[in-house]
């Protein structure tokens, strides 16, 4: 099991200005599944994510990566384990706007050795179709290539979890495709897990399971019913 969380709650606030973000969540992950979380804006999925991605801790319940918990960690034991485990593809794509693009992995060597082997790296700039925009800013890329780019990032220190919000905000139906199948490749090729925050419903074919987020609430969907 990749990720879980037990009993996991978010709340903020006190008295009349008391929300709970995320209702009591249990959620598992296995390595090769890649799902979908839906729901509209204010429903708690960027809470949940952020949870999964250690970005905040939860007020109640546990979260477990690679059957490790987290309850005890400190804040650098928490960063560490963001380094080394989860990979994050965020909607903006996260790019150091004055760095080129294999100046962005640069940076990523200095703090996390784990990195992907130059005949490996070879190999994802292939499949992603990257070879020609390493010594490009991100300004000069298209929004198709930035959010590839993203990708190739979150992949780079092999994390065993990648987790991504709204990926595909933005694109046209035939990169958002692409966009996903990139992720799902990875996913299923490597032996990892992921979870996909979307509203993006078109998408949902590409997912092995998708979950609704409504008021705090995370339930499982039925995708023929989808």
């Amino acid at each position: 099991m990749v990720l879980e969380l037990q009993g996991v709650s978010r709340s903020f606030g006190k008295g009349n200005t008391y929300v709970e973000a995320l209702k009591p969540t249990d959620f598992y992950l296995q390595r090769g599944e890649m799902v979908a979380v839906i729901g509209p804006s204010g429903s708690g999925k960027s809470t949940f994510l952020t949870i999964a991605g250690l970005l905040q801790s939860p007020s109640t319940g546990e979260v477990v990566i690679n059957q490790t918990s987290t309850e005890s960690f400190n804040e650098n034991k928490r960063s560490k384990t963001r380094l080394k485990e989860i990979g994050f593809i965020l909607q903006a794509s996260n790019l150091v706007p004055f760095l080129k693009v294999k100046d962005q992995l640069k940076l990523l060597d200095k703090v996390n050795s784990n990195h992907l082997s130059k005949a490996e790296l070879n190999e994802k700039l292939n499949t992603l179709g990257l070879h020609d925009v390493m010594n490009q800013y991100p300004s000069e890329l298209s929004g198709g290539q930035r959010q590839r780019v993203a990708i190739l990032k979150a992949i780079y220190t092999n994390p065993s979890l990648i987790l991504a919000d709204e990926p595909t905000a933005s694109l046209d139906s035939e990169k958002a495709f692409a966009v996903i199948e990139l992720i799902r490749r990875e996913v299923k090729s490597m032996d990892k897990a992921a979870i996909v925050v979307t509203h993006d419903t078109r998408l949902t074919q590409y997912f092995d399971k998708v979950y609704e987020m409504k008021d705090g609430y995370l339930n499982l969907l039925d995708k023929e019913r989808n």
